[in-house]
């Protein structure tokens, strides 16, 4: 074998384990930053919608206290009304600490829920149950901040009645109104009081 031939093969060795080395060093980096990173969840943010007697209700009102909120509407067959009394049950279950706690339900149908409706609907929950209403714009705003995906659903065979296709999630918010974490829909009572009662 000719010393060219033996100068290209150990070049070629060469390149390739630089080369396998700084795969493997930028691979290295690209994980380290990926657990290391840390951040704000952007989830929350203020609100300015309309509660019982028409009275502006602000995110500010609930300083001090932890929101529980969940978007939903009066109208909903099932999802809604299923979660608003897990919700209750949840609370129940917290004892004296349910007072630390505001549950919220913020309507994403304010064309047929109006602040009465909505007030007179959580009351089957609860006397301590929040119910929001206001304008399309204002609720808008706020399932955005919540990253609250909604859409109006409404076919030929539905007559003028419509239904609200939503995400369904309770989210748990601090007493200086920033995100601590959400729970899913289909957790059971006594798993919410648990993730709750770790946070109060």
């Amino acid at each position: 074998m000719g010393r060219p031939l033996l100068f290209v093969i150990f070049a070629g060795f060469l390149l390739g384990t630089i080369g396998g080395a700084a795969l493997l060093l930028l691979n290295t980096d690209m994980q380290t930053s990926r657990v290391t990173t840390t951040g704000k969840a952007l989830i929350g943010g203020p609100f300015s919608l309309v509660g019982k007697g028409g009275k502006e209700v602000t995110d500010q009102d609930f300083r001090g206290r932890h929101m529980l909120v969940f978007f939903g509407f009066t109208h909903c067959p099932d999802i809604c009304p299923a979660e608003l009394q897990v919700m209750a049950s949840a609370l129940e279950g917290l004892g004296p600490d349910a007072e630390k706690v505001v549950p919220i339900l913020i309507t994403l149908d304010p064309e047929r829920d109006t602040p009465e409706v909505v007030t007179a609907y959580v009351v089957n929950f609860g006397p301590n149950f929040v119910g929001l209403s206001g304008s399309p714009e204002s609720i808008a705003s706020a399932a955005k901040a919540y990253r609250v995906s909604y859409q109006k659903f409404q076919d030929e065979t539905m007559g003028d009645n419509y239904t609200i296709d939503h995400s369904a999630l309770a989210y748990l918010m601090g007493p200086d109104g920033e995100y601590i974490t959400h729970i899913p829909y289909g957790t059971p009572a006594p798993k919410m009081t648990e993730t709750l009662g770790r946070y109060l």
